[in-house]
């Protein structure tokens, strides 16, 4: 199985459009190669570097997702548009709590230093409740329900303030 976005390649910047810089949306992601065998998959966007990529103190929270379809056919790619959360989520699909306290996405917005964002799909035996989860709740949820796992990372730093010259 494999994740991935067409706006930018693993381990790069990812575009200023997706983080609080821009529109603060989400970006698009294709997958594929679903095992045959699953019946939902869920998502969980988070960053591994907050507050201080040097000094980690915790994983923010960025998005989370569950009940989100199967492509129509067993190992075709199946397309999240880009600006989905919210709005032009797939039927089914159900968005969960961030640590904002939102339901949705929420972009990058690293207060210092450049960070990784890490966008885990999940295949899943099982749908799970029609309702919001945070990350904790949706992790036990899935327990005993993984078939299958992939990744896409990419990076970001806010961009630095031009000085005004007087």
């Amino acid at each position: 199985m494999r994740i991935y976005s067409p706006d930018f390649a693993y381990g790069t910047t990812i575009p200023s459009q997706y983080t609080c810089e821009g529109e603060d949306v989400s970006p698009p992601l294709i997958w594929e190669g679903v095992p045959g065998r699953a019946k939902s998959l869920a998502l969980i966007v988070d960053d591994p570097d907050a507050p201080d990529p040097a000094a980690p103190k915790m994983v923010y929270v960025h998005w989370v997702v569950h009940n989100l379809p199967l492509p129509d056919k067993p190992l075709h790619p199946f397309k999240l548009a880009r600006g989905a959360s919210g709005k032009d989520m797939p039927a089914g699909s159900v968005e969960g709590i961030n640590d904002w306290k939102n339901t949705g996405y929420g972009g990058p917005c690293p207060p210092i230093g450049r960070h990784r964002y890490y966008f885990k799909l999940y295949a899943l035996d099982t749908t799970l409740p029609d309702e919001p989860m945070t990350k904790d709740e949706l992790l036990k949820a899935m327990e005993g329900h993984i078939v299958d796992t992939a990744e896409h990372m990419g990076t970001y730093r806010k961009q630095e303030k031009k000085k005004k010259v007087a």
